[in-house]
Formats: structure tokens, sequence, C-alpha cells
């Protein structure tokens, strides 16, 4: 009885459920078709492509909509000077941008605009993926449009006050790490260099650090030399009957060179004085100045003007021998010149006129009284005329044409010869410039000069002048002078000689507070008219050793002796020197 119940149950289900569906069937085919096919007829079916159009209309406009924004959002943020920073995370990725975070298809995804049955414009539906290619070459579009964004922005950084830097950072919408000051640093200018501290700064070494500073003077800088010492000599005046003497010895040197822009001119100058402390009575002072001015003239031209004076006792050497004088009488000689210079191209051109006067101081007698010398009184005037040419920086050689006159103070002398007379020399040679190593020049030739009286032969033989200084290596320096030179006499019948002098000289820096130097001479004297003849030869060292920049000691030694056919003229003289040498 208990299961027949459920049959009859399922049974009734089933007639009610065929019941609903026939009266389901008679609903649909009893409803009007009007509706119907206004929706097919009117609207029509909607296809697919026509779906996918209208997204793509809505997904433009919706772009050109938010680039207007940003632009109207842009121009606000310049004209703003306090825009509103926005939030920037510490880690990259820690929140995802609302407008660029793609859905994943999960549960947690924000819900789409698109879910609101109530919104007004459906959002658009998301473009279709890219391909491969394309998607990778956006990206490598947005890497380089963000690096540029980010270089501009660090050029854009200037180093502020910290009130600036505040407002500075107040302002910057992007949350950036401070700005340091080493940071700052690397704004300036990549060539600029750091300046030490000046305690830190290494001083640059001096060339010659015991070199006289000078003494400024106007617009001339002087730097004076006092020299002061003991002087210990065999033969103190030089001569063929000389004694043995101790001797002070005080040297007062000194050099002014001007600061003037374009011209210059310099000064030389010294004064010895000698004064017997026993033995041989000797009291001696010579001096000497000489001047040069450089100008610069139009026209490529250059004028150099000099101007010397010099006072010393005549050697006892001399050509002319005065027997029975005390001490030999002072000669003094004034000379000026005037030189003009021109260049041509390669070509070298210059006039030098020259004046050199001689006066010779009475002689004093060993039985009283004195003895005139104004018989050798005269004056020297020459002109001589330089042309060279340039083979190269280094070189150019020259030749030289000479004119003079020499004229006595007394026409007649007291033996009754006419002194004066008439020269011509001609000379070749060539300049050297060769930097620190090698300058200078030399020259050899042959000059004449003819005596106004003819009872006296002319003067007559080759000439060698040098001026040349060579430095081999730093702190050497090598120095060669070479000279000729007509001297005159009064002696009876003889016209005078012509003296060949040479003089080579070398200093050595052997410390920088070392210096030693050294000197060797020659000299040989032809005696026009006569067999007679002289040699001299003389050689010299010393040291000074510079105990500061102010003060030294020096020391030297010199030997000279000469030898000659003519009776009374040899002697040997050797001498040793130690003092001090002062400096401002």
């Amino acid at each position: 009885m208990s299961g027949a119940q459920p049959e009859k149950k399922r049974g009734r289900n089933g007639k009610a459920v065929c019941a609903l569906l026939l009266a389901t069937s008679v609903f649909a085919l009893l409803r009007p078709a009007q509706p119907y096919a206004q929706v097919t007829e009117l609207r029509g079916e909607v296809s697919e492509s026509a779906i996918l159009e209208d997204q793509q209309r809505k997904t433009r406009q919706l772009s050109l909509a938010n680039a207007q924004d940003q632009t109207a959002q842009a121009g606000a943020t310049t004209q703003s000077t306090a825009p509103t920073p926005t939030y920037q995370p510490a880690s990259p990725g820690a929140v995802q941008d609302d407008d660029t975070a793609p859905a994943t298809g999960s549960i947690f995804d924000p819900p789409d605009a698109t879910d609101d049955p109530f919104a007004d414009t459906p959002a658009p539906i998301p473009p279709r993926r890219p391909s491969s290619a394309t998607q990778g070459a956006a990206d490598r579009d947005e890497a380089a449009e963000t690096q540029a964004a980010e270089t501009q922005a660090a050029t854009a950084t200037t180093v502020t006050t910290d009130g600036e830097d505040s407002a500075a950072t107040d302002q910057d919408p992007v949350n950036s790490r401070a700005v340091t000051i080493d940071s700052a640093d690397r704004q300036l200018d990549p060539g600029a260099e750091r300046v030490e501290a000046i305690e830190g700064r290494d001083r640059r070494a001096e060339d010659d650090p015991f070199a006289a500073t000078g003494i400024k003077l106007g617009s001339f800088v002087i730097r004076p030399t006092l020299e002061q010492g003991l002087r210990a000599s065999s033969n103190a005046d030089s001569s063929s009957e000389g004694k043995p003497a101790l001797l002070s010895e005080t040297a007062l040197r000194f050099n002014a060179i001007s600061d003037w822009r374009e011209n210059s001119a310099v000064i030389d100058g010294y004064g010895i004085f000698l004064k017997t402390i026993s033995g041989d009575e000797v009291e001696e002072a010579r001096g000497a100045v000489d001047g040069t001015l450089n100008i610069d003239l139009d026209n490529d031209l250059r004028a150099i003007a000099n101007l010397g004076y010099e006072a010393a006792p005549e050697s006892a050497s001399s050509p002319v021998v005065i027997e029975g004088t005390v001490e030999q009488p002072v000669r003094q000689s004034i000379n000026s010149s005037l030189a003009v210079e021109k260049d041509a191209g390669k070509m070298r051109f210059a006039l030098t006129g020259a004046v050199e006067h001689d006066i010779y101081g009475d002689a004093r007698l060993s039985t009283g009284g004195t003895l005139s010398q104004k018989d050798r009184d005269s004056t020297l005037y020459t002109a001589t005329l330089r042309t060279g040419y340039e083979i190269s920086p280094a070189i150019t050689p020259f030749t030289e044409v000479e004119i003079g006159r020499r004229v006595y103070d007394l026409r007649v002398d007291t033996n009754g010869f006419e002194r004066s007379s008439t020269g011509f020399g001609i000379r070749a040679g060539a300049e050297l410039d060769l930097g620190e190593k090698l300058a200078g020049e030399f020259s050899a030739g042959w000059l004449r000069e003819a005596i106004d009286d003819d009872r006296l032969p002319a003067i007559s033989g080759a000439t060698v002048n040098a001026d040349l200084r060579w430095s081999p290596e730093r702190g050497t320096t090598i120095g060669l002078i070479g000279q000729t030179t007509v001297e005159g006499t009064t002696t009876a019948n003889e016209s005078g000689d012509i003296l060949y002098s040479g003089l080579l000289t070398g200093e050595r820096e052997i410390r920088a507070n070392l210096i030693g130097n050294a000197a060797f001479g020659v000299g040989w004297r032809d005696y026009i008219g006569s067999d007679g003849h002289d040699l001299t030869l003389s050689a010299e060292a010393g040291l000074t050793w510079w105990l500061n920049r102010y003060a030294g000691l020096t020391t030297r030694a010199r030997t000279e002796k000469q030898i000659s056919n003519l009776e009374g003229r040899d002697y040997t003289a050797h001498s040793i020197f130690v003092g001090v040498t002062l400096q401002p």
C-alpha cells in the first residue's frame, strides 16, 4: 500500500507539466505579429561588424577627450606656481594605475564601467591585444620617451637656497629624492677644477731660488750686488817689478732692466776699489756704466742706442811705457752708438754710427811732478753697414763694411808726428739663434788704418770677432768673446799695434745654492813697424755658496802671465780672493 501512493503522485505531476507546456504553446501562437515585425523591419538585426565599428568610434572619442583634458592640465600646471603633488610609491608596482592596469579575469578585478546598466555612455571595449612585433616596437618607443623625459628633468634641476628648495619640493609633482650638494656640483661646468685649500696647494718651484729679487725704482727693477773680501796677490800691480801684498777689495755691481710694454732699456755697471792692508802699496779704483735702449719704429724699423763710460788705471802691460812713474795714469773712455735696423723679407739691413773718445790723465813721476798725456787723447768715428740674408731662423749670414776716422786732440804729438788716421775694414760672418742652446755671432775679415804722417806705416791685419753663448745642458753656460783692437802709441817711429784677445767663460750650477765659474783668456799683441809681440795668458776659477737668497760666500783663484820679446815686459801674478756677497 505504501508502494502504490508515489506512483499516483508522479502521474498527477506529469499531467500538470504537460498541461503547462500546452498552454504556453497556445499563448505563443495567439501572440500578435505586429510588434515582432516592427523589431525586425524597423531596427533590423545588429551584426557583429556594426557592433565592433560602434565600439571603435566610441574609443576614438574617449581618447580625444582624454588628450584634451591632459593638455588643459599641462597648461594649468605651467601657469600654477604650486601644483598639487601626486603620490609616487617608493617601490614600483606596489599600486597599479587605474587607467593602465589590464584586466586579468579574476573575481578581484575592480568593476568595469560597462557593468553599470545605468551609465549614460557605455565604456568602450578594450581593443584587441596587438601582435608580438607591434607590442615590442611600442615598448621600445615608450622606453625612449621615458628616458628623454628623465634627461630633461635632470637638466632642469637647479640648486637654490633652503627656502627655495622647500618651495620647489612642494611644487614638484613628482616625489623625487632631495638634491644633495654633491649632485649639485655635477651641474657645474665639467671642465672646471676644484680649487685646493691655500695651505694644501703646492708652491711652484722657482727656476733660481737664490736669484736677487731686486728693488723696484720707477719703471726699472734694479739688482745690485755688493762683494767684500780680502785678496792676497804675489804681484799687486801686475808689473815686471811688482811685489806681493794683501789687499781689501770691494766690488759693487748692478743691473737695471725696464718693465716697459713695447720698448726696453738695460743698464749695467760696476765699481771696484782696492786698498793695500799690508805689503806693496796699491790704491786703485775703477768702474764703468753702460746703457742700451731699444725702440721699435714704424715700417719694421728698430733703433738701438748705446751710451757708456769707463774709468780705470792703464794696465801695466800697456804698449806705452812711461819710465819712472809712481802709478799708471787713469784712462777714461766715453763711447756712444746709434744703430737703425730694417728687415725686408729675408733680407736684414743695419746701419751703425759710433763715437769713442779716450782721455789719458797725467802720469805721476817718482822724482816728483807729473807728465802730461794730452797727446794721446783722441776720438774715433766709425760707420758700419751690415747686410744679411736669413737662410733659416737659426742662421743669418752677413757682410760688413766699415769706414772710420781717428782724430787726435793734438794734430802733432810731442815727437813731431801727425797721429790722426783713416780706417777701412770688411768682415763676413753669421748670426746664430738657436734659442737657449746657442746664440750670438762671429765674423772674420781685414782692416787697414792709414796714418796721416807718411813716415809711419799703416796698421793693417786680419780681424776676428765673436760673441757666442752656448748652453750644452740646463744649468751650464759657456761663453766666448773675441775682439780685434787697434791701439795707438806716441812712441817715436812706431804706428801702434793690433791686439787680438779672447776670453772663454763657463758657469755651472752645481747645486741650487752652489755656483761654479771658470775663465780662460789669451791675448796676442803685434807691434806694427817692429818685430815685437806680447803673449798674455790667464786662468781663473771660483765658487759662490749662497747661505740664503741675500748672502753668500765667494772664493776664487787667478793666475796671469805675460811673455814678451821686448825688454821689461814679462810678469807673473797669482792671487786668491775670499769674501762675502750680499744682494737685496
